[in-house]
């Protein structure tokens, strides 16, 4: 690792700056191995969490079972459709509530499915889901009324609370249905997904009978993979081969779901088997350990009285890539108005401390290794372009002025990436954007670094409400971004940015004191 990190120092800059898009590439390939473990090296087949072409130890038939089309049609598509027509069902005989009524639907729908597809349940149950259901929409309901009251509209206050309490009864109702419809569906194998068992012991025996008799689960199980010589499992299921098969177990059963229960393999190897190309679109199910000591209060669904964790896959593409693209045009525009005097202000006090040169333009790597120019305030002066792309900067450098050092502390000096945001180089909230040179040397020394490249780079993140700023372990970045970059939603997004306004408030409250 060494060699390599010594052997990139002594390359120029601006060489370092052409090949970081193709090294980020190569990593992603696995042209170029990431760092891994002994063990790894030795004995785990290439991981890849990118779309690649790359050529794989062995040829696998991707020649699957065909579906009809209307088993690709998935919950997402349809509930949260039906919730919004039955919450603006009371507009037939409330029209004048139109806006406000508008306005809950949108703002219920957000909290029904946190920002993302909706997912039915395995367990389908209406009586499950209504304490969700009931929190949400009154939770959505109190918005909208706080705001007819901003607006001084009182009697108006009581109509709309009344209206809303129909539609909640309506989606309600809705949901009675639709559970009806896509427990059918299951039953007639309409919607059902095709799953790879993985594990063969005593409670992925038990899941593949439970899951044989009550095809209302929604999940038809092909088989199962296991490194056991005898399985328990074999009694009910075939056996597709072992763990290090599972990428063919999945082409060749066209399998969508994967549910992971105990047998006799090891965690890191399946780590390395979930991850790869084949397996990675696949829907992660698992059962916990101890699952006999979880109570329904911790349960995250169920099949029979195992309970199930489901692991949602990154989503960042598609609809939710334009649903955030959206959010990104909206906020940018908005803050680029309301904050118009703090960067005016900004602007003249760097003027004013270091002369001309208010912006500061570098080059920053961002999504797929597409490079772009990054805009801040320049908070000090490097000695050369060549120190500004390779000099890891840190708080205390003495070329740092009191502005500098104030407008570094609150972030201000980020504010110009406002521009890039409303410009599509970045979002609002992702993996934080690093230099060419450092891109480079990090993608080869720490573990999947390349693969923040996934997604598009960030104003703030994940990373940096957690205190991960600065001076700071890129390990630890790294794993925080790809737990963002995996678990996002638009109501995580919404968190991020409520913490980081909480942090800049929290110092300009502590630099009073």
């Amino acid at each position: 690792m060494t060699d390599v990190a010594d052997a990139i120092s002594h390359v120029p800059a601006a060489g370092k700056t052409a090949r970081v898009a193709v090294t980020v590439k190569k990593l992603a390939s696995g042209a170029i191995d990431s760092p891994r473990t002994r063990w790894e090296r030795t004995s785990a087949p290439r991981t890849n969490l990118f779309p690649t072409t790359a050529i794989e130890p062995r040829q696998i038939d991707k020649t699957a079972p065909s579906r009809p089309l209307v088993s690709r049609i998935r919950g997402y598509m349809v509930v949260p459709a039906i919730d919004f027509v039955m919450m603006l069902v009371p507009l037939v005989w409330r029209p004048p509530q139109i806006y406000s009524m508008i306005a809950f639907a949108v703002l219920g729908i957000l909290l029904l499915t946190g920002g993302t597809k909706y997912t039915a349940p395995l367990h389908l149950s209406v009586l499950d889901e209504l304490p969700t259901i009931l929190t949400r929409l009154l939770a959505a309901a109190a918005v909208v009324s706080t705001a007819i009251l901003y607006m001084h509209q009182k009697i108006s206050v009581l109509t709309f609370l009344e209206t809303a309490a129909q539609a909640i009864a309506l989606v309600v109702l809705g949901r009675l249905i639709t559970t009806r419809l896509i427990a059918a569906s299951r039953r007639r194998g309409l919607t059902r997904h095709h799953t790879v068992l993985i594990g063969g012991g005593a409670a992925a025996s038990e899941l593949a009978r439970t899951l044989a008799e009550h095809p209302e689960y929604g999940l038809k199980v092909e088989g199962f993979v296991d490194d056991c010589d005898i399985c328990p499992a074999e009694k009910y299921l075939k056996r597709l081969g072992r763990l290090a098969d599972l990428d063919m177990a999945v082409v060749t059963s066209g399998a969508d779901t994967l549910l992971i229960a105990d047998g006799s393999f090891d965690e890191r190897a399946l780590m390395t088997a979930v991850r790869t190309t084949e397996c990675l679109s696949a829907e992660l199910l698992i059962v916990p350990r101890m699952h006999h000591f979880h109570t329904q209060t911790g349960m995250a669904d169920q099949i029979g009285s195992i309970p199930i964790m489901r692991i949602r896959n990154p989503n960042l593409q598609g609809p939710t890539r334009v649903i955030k693209r959206v959010f990104d045009i909206v906020v940018s525009t908005i803050a680029l108005i309301v904050l118009m005097p703090v960067l005016a202000t900004a602007a003249i006090a760097v003027r004013i401390e270091g002369g001309p040169g208010v912006i500061f333009r570098q080059v920053r790597v961002g999504r797929d290794g597409k490079q772009f120019e990054l805009l801040k305030f320049r908070s000090m002066r490097p000695a050369n372009e060549a120190e500004s792309q390779t000099r890891w900067n840190v708080a205390s450098d003495n070329r740092v002025g009191p502005v500098g050092r104030f407008l570094r502390c609150t972030s201000i000096d980020e504010l110009p990436q406002l521009w890039n945001i409303f410009r599509g180089d970045m979002t609002i909230v992702g993996p934080r954007p690093e230099r060419p040179h450092f891109v480079e040397q990090f993608s080869t020394e720490v573990d999947r670094y390349a693969y923040r490249h996934r997604v598009q780079v960030g104003l703030t993140g994940f990373a940096q409400v957690s205190g991960l700023k600065g001076d700071t372990s890129i390990f630890d970045r790294a794993r925080y971004d790809n737990f963002y970059i995996e678990n996002w939603s638009l109501w995580l997004d919404i968190k991020i940015i409520i913490r980081t306004f909480r942090a800049v408030v929290l110092y300009r409250e502590r630099s009073k004191n």
